[in-house]
């Protein structure tokens, strides 16, 4: 095996952790596709001297990276159409690692994400490096190019943010998918007191459409508002020529398609057999990469 084959196939071992450090950092699949794209640049490109932990130097590589794609998406998101809602990711197939309890599923959930734009690049890079990749304080520090004692205070910010904001919600145990089937059933067949029964008293519902697709610009707050916002919307469901499931960022979606074309992406969350939060995404941009993901499945 020649040596750019080898160094290549090295750096593949290492793109599902990457991949996953890049999209909880960005929040985006398709720039944490193309931030792991340019590592691998800079892999090859690099002395291997310069390469003592090829783990330690890629993770140090890819934050670089995504610190500097924040700055400017945290210009373009100021700019954002409507409400901002991370692009949905399939799980099911293990693209984001193991989520095989509540916390790892919590950890890519896109009620974290979105508590994560909350946070100062720096803040997000370390609690994402802490939280989700259990690094340590000196490895982050390392990571950054700062001083342990720095990384220690953005961790105890972001932590300290990221609770404040959390209490205010309770995430719940994961739904079971067939609550979600209830869901569409009564939606598809405008049957307002099925759902009812099925939303919890306070449930938000999020849409994103980017200003490209019509979507509520603001979250739909309570049961009774969002029993009115589903009147309204109900046809989405009864045209829709094709609906699926799929697990999303860790809990129970569904896919809608209109003459094979993906139109929206909509995970459910909640417990106790009631749903306390929808997420729907219909920007078409950011139902690019998940569409990769379907089609590949």
């Amino acid at each position: 095996m020649s040596t750019a084959a080898a160094l290549a196939e090295e750096f593949e071992s290492h793109r599902p952790r990457m991949f996953g450090l890049a999209y909880r950092i960005l929040g985006s699949a398709q720039e944490a596709e193309d931030t792991v794209q340019d590592a691998y640049l800079r892999w090859s490109g690099a002395r291997r001297a310069d390469i003592e932990r090829p783990a330690a130097w890629l993770a140090k590589t890819v934050t670089h990276l995504c610190l500097t794609r924040l700055t400017s998406a945290r210009a373009r998101r100021e700019q954002y159409v409507g409400t901002w809602l991370p692009e949905p990711v399939v799980t099911s197939g293990g693209t984001l690692g193991p989520l095989e309890s509540a916390e790892q599923r919590d950890a890519v959930s896109m009620a974290l994400l979105v508590l994560l734009e909350r946070l100062t690049p720096k803040e997000r890079a370390v609690y994402v490096l802490r939280e989700a990749f259990a690094y340590s304080h000196r490895d982050i520090a390392d990571a950054l190019d700062a001083s342990e004692a720095n990384c220690r205070q953005l961790y105890r910010r972001a932590a300290r943010a990221v609770a404040e904001a959390r209490s205010r919600f309770e995430p719940g145990h994961r739904l079971r998918r067939r609550f979600v089937e209830s869901f569409i059933a009564a939606a598809r067949e405008g049957d307002v007191a099925g759902l009812e029964k099925i939303l919890a008293r306070d449930v938000t519902w999020w849409g994103d459409g980017g200003g490209k697709v019509a979507a509520t610009r603001t979250p739909v707050l309570g049961r009774e508002n969002v029993l009115r916002f589903l009147v309204g919307v109900m046809e989405r469901f009864r045209t829709a020529t094709d609906i699926s499931y799929a697990e999303v960022n860790g809990v129970p979606a569904v896919v809608l398609r209109d003459a094979g074309r993906l139109t929206a992406i909509t995970a459910f969350e909640g417990g106790d057999g009631v749903v306390t939060g929808v997420r729907s995404v219909v920007n078409p941009d950011k139902l690019v990469f998940v569409e990769r993901q379907l089609a590949a499945a």
